[in-house]
């Protein structure tokens, strides 16, 4: 087994001082980046807008509210189908594929209830996204009264938001100040360790075989 003439590597200067630089400090370092990190990116990205309207599912004479509710089911998921978008388009004023990414619904297991909830960069055009689709969601629902026995009527109409809700830059620069804490804390945990005299600790040597020789010459 050859040796290396040039003896052991000796670490880097950046190593060395990665080294010897005292353990809050990468932990603070983490927290510092990840806090600017998360802070810009809150002021950078554009704010998203909030707005919900809701439809209630009623039992005509004929029917009841167990009907009713059932229907309000099935409401709820027609309502983001291109049946419905295709009509309201026309009174939110954006494509199809704008309300098929932007509107979401849910009901409720126990009232017959639908919310239309859209999101937007602008409050007036979440606002009248979900506005459009329960007044598209009503018709259709009128246009089928005679064989469902259930009518939809309007519950309360979607206001124009006044505060965006998305998080702030101050919730984003926490979650980027938490997320840098962590990975300052992970580095740390797999920094090489010091030794008791302040100098990095030195892996043991392994010794090379003995040569054949000698093995054969010891009594």
């Amino acid at each position: 087994m050859t040796e290396n003439p040039n003896g052991p590597r000796r670490p880097s200067r950046a190593l060395t001082r990665a080294r010897s630089l005292p353990a809050w400090s990468l932990l603070a370092a983490g927290v510092l980046a990840g806090g600017l990190l998360g802070g810009t990116y809150g002021l950078v990205r554009t704010p998203t807008y909030t707005a919900t309207s809701y439809v209630v599912a009623v039992p005509t004479e004929r029917s009841d509210s167990a009907t009713a509710l059932g229907f309000a089911q099935a409401y709820g998921r027609v309502a983001t189908q291109l049946a419905v978008l295709g009509d309201a388009q026309v009174w939110a004023g954006v494509p199809v594929k704008t309300l098929q990414s932007s509107v979401q619904t849910a009901t409720s297991p126990d009232a017959p209830m639908v919310a239309i909830t859209a999101t937007s960069s602008r409050p007036d055009s979440a606002a009248d996204m979900a506005n459009a689709v329960s007044r598209a969601l009503t018709r259709h629902a009128q246009d089928s009264r005679a064989d469902t026995r259930v009518e939809l009527r309007q519950f309360a109409r979607a206001t124009r938001p006044d505060a965006p809700s998305s998080a702030s830059a101050a919730v984003t620069g926490l979650v980027g100040a938490s997320a840098g804490g962590l990975l300052g804390g992970l580095v740390l945990l797999v920094r090489p360790r010091r030794a008791a005299t302040g100098g990095p600790v030195r892996p043991p040597s392994v010794p090379s075989p003995a040569v054949a020789a000698d093995v054969h010459g010891q009594p």
